[in-house]
């Protein structure tokens, strides 16, 4: 399947994108409960996680599409909190989120160090980022029909420098998508099972690799110097 928002879409809206949906939201919604106040960005393509966290009706949360994505509307039925955007050209102001979700978005840039290196731009100081790749050492990054097919590949620990390399700290690794990547509706519906075993078995199994990340102020800051002065970037976003 190619890597656009229409597939994207339509693999979300199949059974077996439902099932990937439950057991993603699952470790997300563990790793990340609810923050009302949070602003939320979520960068790539991650619709379908992102009312985790939209509790209020607030336009906190936020989606940004990739341009390799393309466009995509969300929420359904509401005012569009979505848009897209280059990846080294993120249309928000310095320090403006709490969270930053990447989801199909690390392992299709075109410079994932460009890529962070914006999310760290636009992510408060104390905020947190939660990046959700394909597996190197799992079944799903063969799996050229679900998204988690294509793209670049990642273990923890090639993920883990990579952060460190764009001034993150690795802070807490995990893993989902233990059910192997196949369509068949007997087989989706153990995927709970699956889940529960393959966390015991341990993250190597697992489809994708979870990180959450945060900023490295020592590294950012060389030793005798003092931080800059914060820059401010206008937006209507600052409104919500």
């Amino acid at each position: 399947m190619t890597e656009d928002a229409d597939a994207l879409v339509r693999f979300y809206a199949s059974p077996h994108g439902r099932v990937v949906t439950a057991a993603l939201r699952a470790r997300l919604g563990a790793l990340w409960p609810v923050a009302p106040q949070a602003r939320t960005l979520g960068l790539g393509f991650a619709l379908p996680y992102l009312s985790l966290w939209r509790t209020d009706g607030r336009d906190r949360t936020v989606a940004c599409l990739t341009a390799q994505i393309g466009p995509a509307r969300w929420p359904r039925h509401r005012p569009n909190l979505a848009c897209v955007a280059e990846e080294e050209r993120l249309p928000f102001p310095d320090l403006h989120f709490d969270r930053v979700l990447m989801m199909h978005a690390l392992e299709h840039a075109d410079n994932a160090r460009r890529l962070l290196r914006e999310a760290w731009r636009v992510l408060k100081d104390d905020g947190r980022l939660l990046v959700v790749v394909p597996n190197r050492t799992g079944w799903w990054a063969y799996a050229e029909r679900t998204p988690f097919g294509h793209g670049r590949p990642f273990s923890a620990d090639q993920l883990a420098r990579l952060l460190e390399a764009t001034l993150f700290r690795a802070l807490r690794r995990d893993g989902a998508l233990y059910l192997p990547p196949f369509a068949w509706r007997p087989l989706l519906r153990t995927a709970g099972a699956w889940e529960r075993i393959g966390r015991r078995l341990g993250p190597r199994l697992a489809g994708v690799v979870i990180v959450e990340a945060a900023k490295d102020m020592y590294a950012a800051i060389p030793a005798g110097e003092v931080a800059p002065a914060r820059r401010r970037v206008a937006g209507a976003i600052d409104r919500a």
